[in-house]
């Protein structure tokens, strides 16, 4: 038996890098993917990569920034029986310092990266108080728990890490498990647009890497495993917790 057969799993920020990757590992698992993207054309990539090879995935263009559109997404997730397990993935890297960034900078990081695990998690719990169980995986950032060079970016990721434990704490009596990802650098299109913007990406990028005991950024495949971890009946008693993914980043 595959660990997530059956379960209806809702992945936000499906089209590329971490979220791609765990929608693929979790449809081999199983699972019936609801998977959110703005990027309309990168999300149905995937949902025909899935279907390919006998996996489900249903693809349903989300701004996650848009309270309405979360709300669409779970009325999507409540045609299949209501969601097992809501990955919040979705999110973008305002690459600025503090005298640099505008209101609008800041407004834009907050509503991609905070809000909208906010709204997901309120309409998720929702359904898997129904059900009697549920599983909530929150994608943070090493850069929530270290200071950073994007004082916006390291506030939102840091939010995201003080809700996963209000959430955990306030559900758990529900049956309902809420685990927060602390990813360092993965190799993603979005590292790939920071590198770009800070200089000379070789430069950029052999400075950065000096931070990394393992030597080399991560791959999307090594958080999705990790989600997959939280996601199985063998992280059942595992609540609250913020896991490190980071090649020992935060160990310097």
């Amino acid at each position: 038996m595959k660990r997530l057969d059956g379960k209806v799993v809702l992945i936000t920020g499906v089209a590329a890098g971490i979220g791609r990757a765990t929608a693929n590992l979790f449809a081999k698992e199983g699972a019936r993917i609801v998977g959110a993207d703005i990027d309309e054309e990168g999300g149905k990539s995937i949902a025909e990569k899935i279907q390919a090879f006998g996996g489900s995935m249903t693809f349903v263009k989300t701004d996650v920034s848009y309270e309405p559109d979360i709300k669409a997404l779970f009325e999507a997730t409540s045609e299949l029986g209501g969601v097992d397990i809501l990955f919040n993935n979705a999110g973008i890297e305002v690459a600025k310092g503090l005298l640099e960034t505008t209101e609008e900078d800041w407004d834009r990081n907050v509503n991609v990266n905070l809000k909208s695990v906010f709204f997901c998690c309120k309409y998720a719990v929702q359904q898997m108080k129904e059900k009697g169980k549920g599983v909530i995986i929150n994608n943070s950032s090493v850069a929530g728990l270290v200071g950073s060079f994007s004082p916006a970016y390291s506030a939102a990721k840091g939010g995201i890490i003080a809700l996963t434990k209000a959430l955990a704490t306030d559900f758990g009596q529900h049956n309902i498990r809420v685990n927060c990802i602390c990813p360092g650098a993965i190799e993603t299109p979005m590292l790939e647009r920071v590198i770009e913007e800070q200089g000379n990406p070789s430069d950029v990028r052999a400075r950065r890497l000096k931070n990394y005991p393992l030597g080399r950024f991560g791959y999307p495949d090594e958080v999705a495993q990790t989600a997959l971890f939280l996601a199985s009946e063998e992280s059942t008693f595992v609540t609250g917790a913020t896991i490190v993914v980071d090649g020992g980043f935060t160990a310097k």
